[in-house]
């Protein structure tokens, strides 16, 4: 393919050490790169301590303003020939621009995750009812993010099980969505030869960022209902979590004379995790993939979650540990890996095969870069073919374009006062 002008536009700056979410971008950064795509990323957020340097990569940094007409100069001096928006929210406010300057560039939306079904679940745990599938569709959430997606000529999708609902539930056309998980390096031989043995490894953990409500979620349920059982049974073994921008109600759950141990952002998430033996996630809502738990896949570190963590990542595949959403199985599932080494070395060797298998990065990006190719040399017959989207395009991003510039006069006129 030949090189082409990429603008990526990010709701924030990409910052890989403390979510997956940034992970995620600098992934397909690299990727994209190696194709020898020239790369400009832009965002209206302010940098902060832990941003990527993403210029080291050879990316252009650009910083613009949300609901300003200096956006449109950048874009005409720019012209990028593909646009890939980094969550729904950046195609809602930047998507009617780019369709009035740039209307011949590919538009391409990484959804990160399915927040309308994240969302779902996060209402259902919150009234204590069984999740209903069905939730999804009436969920304001939902409706803005499928628009989004027949908006955009190619929507990347993390997981297979949202591919799966967004074609089967809501019969999104499959020449839209391409599946791409974590692109991830295969786990070699010499690899594991540098992993901490069982024997060297000491106490359970949980690693997250708490700015994401499931994470702060996942801790509540350890502290409340998985550590005072387990650690009856293991006296003497320690609970430790990890976690970028750890609020005080976060911190006041530390407690030595518990066991229960709050760290704060772990410097190398990698390093934190293969310090312990065990990573337990009881994830209760969410969606898209875990990053902690392909990182302790990474590690070599078995972990306990449930069928929410787990969910669409090991495939056919034994997983690396034990699920279960009983949370009173979930201790004695926990304490009982911890305790075989056996079993412990089993479970880690799974996680091998899941890693090597299921996300060796040229397994998926392949398929990325060939459908994106498609698009490129037949876009005219693409959009033809998703009307529906056409529809969208001219419907909601003419209320999204009047909205934006009343706000850019008013924001003008308060200004002036």
């Amino acid at each position: 393919m030949k090189s082409k002008k990429i603008l990526i536009i990010g709701l924030v700056w990409p910052e890989p050490d403390s979510s997956a979410a940034g992970t995620r971008i600098i992934q397909l950064i690299k990727l994209l790169l190696a194709e020898t795509h020239q790369l400009i990323f832009a965002c209206a957020a302010g940098k902060g301590p832990y941003s990527f340097d993403l210029s080291g990569l050879g990316v252009t940094e650009q910083t613009i303003s949300l609901n300003h007409s200096s956006f449109d100069a950048f874009l005409q001096e720019i012209n990028p020939e593909i646009v890939i928006y980094d969550r729904f929210v950046t195609e809602e406010q930047y998507g009617w621009r780019i369709a009035e300057h740039c209307p011949d560039a590919i538009t391409i939306l990484d959804t990160e995750d399915l927040h309308g079904l994240r969302k779902a679940r996060q209402q259902a745990h919150k009234h204590q009812k069984d999740f209903n599938p069905d939730a999804v569709f009436s969920d304001p959430v939902t409706i803005r993010e499928i628009s989004a997606i027949m908006r955009c000529d190619l929507s990347l999708i993390i997981s297979e099980a949202e591919m799966l609902l967004l074609l089967e539930k809501f019969r999104i056309d499959p020449s839209l969505l391409c599946y791409i998980p974590f692109l991830e390096e295969p786990i070699k031989p010499a690899d594991i030869l540098q992993w901490k043995k069982y024997q060297d490894r000491e106490g359970f953990m949980f690693i997250g960022n708490f700015l994401h409500e499931p994470n702060w979620n996942t801790v509540q349920v350890l502290k409340t209902k998985i550590w005072p059982a387990l650690s009856k049974i293991l006296p003497g073994v320690g609970m430790h979590i990890y976690g970028a921008y750890c609020s005080q109600k976060i911190t006041q759950l530390h407690n030595v004379k518990e066991r229960f141990y709050v760290h704060g952002r772990a410097d190398d998430s990698l390093e934190a995790i293969s310090m312990h033996r065990i990573l337990l996630a009881p994830i209760l809502f969410g969606a898209g993939l875990k990053g902690k738990l392909i990182h302790a896949m990474r590690t070599g570190t078995p972990s306990v979650t449930t069928t929410i963590g787990a969910e669409g990542m090991p495939g056919e595949l034994e997983w690396n540990g034990l699920v279960t959403d009983d949370l009173e199985e979930f201790p004695q599932f926990a304490a009982q890996l911890y305790t075989n080494k056996e079993l412990w070395t089993q479970y880690r060797n799974n996680g091998i095969a899941i890693i090597n298998e299921r996300f060796e990065k040229t397994k998926s990006s392949k398929a990325f870069i060939s459908m994106l190719h498609n698009i490129l040399t037949n876009l005219e017959q693409h959009r033809k073919h998703n009307f529906t989207g056409r529809i969208l395009r001219f419907q909601t991003m003419n209320s999204t374009k009047y909205m934006s510039l009343w706000i850019e006069q008013k924001n003008a006129a308060d200004q002036s006062r």
